[in-house]
C-alpha cells in the first residue's frame, strides 16, 4: 500500500488491516495512551473543496500522532494560478512526507501519485470517497461485529459515496444493493466492473434495495458542485428516494442507518429516522478520525502497523 487513491487499489487484507489499526488507535486514545508515531512528519492538506469533517479529522489526527498538519488552500498554491499539478507534486514531495487532497477531479489525485514521491491520500473527489467508506465499515464492525455476509443498501444519488461503497462493501465480503433513479446512477465504470458480481444489485426501486438490509446508507441528493441542479433533483428524488420509517419497514429489524453528513433532513432522510440512528451516524463521523490515522501510519511505515 503506497497510496490511498481509491478502495479498489486495496486488497481485502489491506482493507481489514486498516480497520483493525483504526480500532486499535481509537482504543489507545480512549485509554489516554499517546501514539506519537509520526513525530517529525508533515502532512500537506490540499483543499479545493470546503470541508468540516475532512479538515478537522486529518488535522487533529496528525497532531495526535505527533506530526504536523499543513493546510493548503488551492488559492494559496501556484496550482491555483495554473501551475501544472505534476510540477506541484514534484515540489511538495521535497517538503512534505504525505499529501491529502480534497478536490473535484480524480485525475488530480492520480497525477499527484504519478509525479510525486510521497504517499497521496484521496480525501474526496467527485468520483470516490474512500476515507468515508473506511469510517463506515469501521462503525459497522463496532455495531454488527462483522462485515462478511451483511447486506448493505444505498438509496439516493449515485455519487462518490455510492461508487466507493460498492467497492468497499464487496471487498469486505458484504452484499450491496443500490437504488437510484435513471440518469443518477453510480459511475458507468463502476457499474461495468461489477455488473456481473453476484453480491451487487442495481435497481430504481428503493424497497427492493432495502429489503432485509442490515445497513442502509444515504447521502444528499445534490452534492457539492451540483447545487445548480438542487431543485431539479428534488423533484426527481423526493417521492421515492427518502429514507423514512415506511422504507425501513422492509429492512432487517435491527437495521442501522448511516449518513456521511451533512444531512438535509426531510429530504434524503427524515428527522425522525436521523435522530433514531444519530448515535451510529455521529460515531461514524468520529471514526473518520481513527481510520484516517490508520491510513497515515500504514502509509508512512510505522513499524507497529507495517502492512
Amino acid at each position: 500500500m503506497n497510496h490511498l487513491l481509491k478502495l479498489s487499489d486495496l486488497t481485502k487484507e489491506e482493507l481489514l488491516g486498516l480497520l483493525e489499526t483504526g480500532h486499535d488507535l481509537k482504543k489507545k486514545l480512549k485509554e489516554g495512551i499517546e501514539t506519537p508515531y509520526l513525530k517529525g512528519k508533515t502532512l500537506g492538506m490540499i483543499f479545493q473543496k470546503a470541508s468540516t469533517r475532512t479538515r478537522v479529522s486529518f488535522e487533529v489526527g496528525m497532531n495526535q500522532l505527533g506530526g504536523k498538519p499543513l493546510y493548503l488552500s488551492v488559492n494559496d498554491l501556484q496550482m491555483g494560478r495554473g501551475e501544472p499539478i505534476e510540477d506541484t507534486a514534484r515540489v511538495l514531495s521535497r517538503y512534505l512526507d504525505a499529501i491529502m487532497i480534497r478536490t473535484y477531479e480524480q485525475s488530480d489525485v492520480e497525477a499527484l501519485a504519478e509525479y510525486g514521491t510521497i504517499p497521496i491520500i484521496n480525501g474526496l473527489t467527485d468520483l470516490y470517497h474512500p476515507c468515508q467508506i473506511l469510517a463506515d465499515l469501521m462503525t459497522i464492525q463496532e455495531v454488527k461485529g462483522e462485515l462478511e455476509g451483511l447486506k448493505f443498501a444505498f438509496v439516493g444519488d449515485g455519487n462518490n459515496m455510492a461508487n466507493s461503497l460498492i467497492v468497499g462493501a464487496l471487498l469486505a465480503g458484504a452484499s450491496i444493493s443500490v437504488a437510484s433513479p435513471e440518469g443518477y446512477q453510480p459511475d458507468a465504470s463502476i457499474l461495468e466492473e461489477f455488473a456481473s458480481h453476484p453480491k451487487f444489485t442495481l435497481t430504481e426501486n428503493p424497497y427492493e434495495a432495502v429489503k432485509d438490509a442490515d445497513v442502509v446508507f444515504t447521502d444528499v441528493w445534490a452534492s457539492m458542485g451540483d447545487e445548480a441542479e438542487a431543485d431539479k433533483r428534488k423533484q426527481i428524488f423526493q417521492d421515492l428516494y427518502q429514507v423514512n420509517s415506511q422504507l425501513l419497514s422492509v429492512a432487517h429489524p435491527e437495521v442501522m442507518v448511516q449518513h456521511c453528513l451533512p444531512a438535509h433532513k426531510e429530504e434524503e432522510i427524515t428527522t425522525e429516522i436521523f435522530e433514531q440512528h444519530a448515535h451510529y451516524i455521529f460515531e461514524e463521523a468520529e471514526n473518520r478520525l481513527h481510520v484516517q490515522k490508520a491510513v497515515l501510519v500504514h502509509l508512512l511505515g510505522v513499524p507497529a502497523y507495517a502492512s
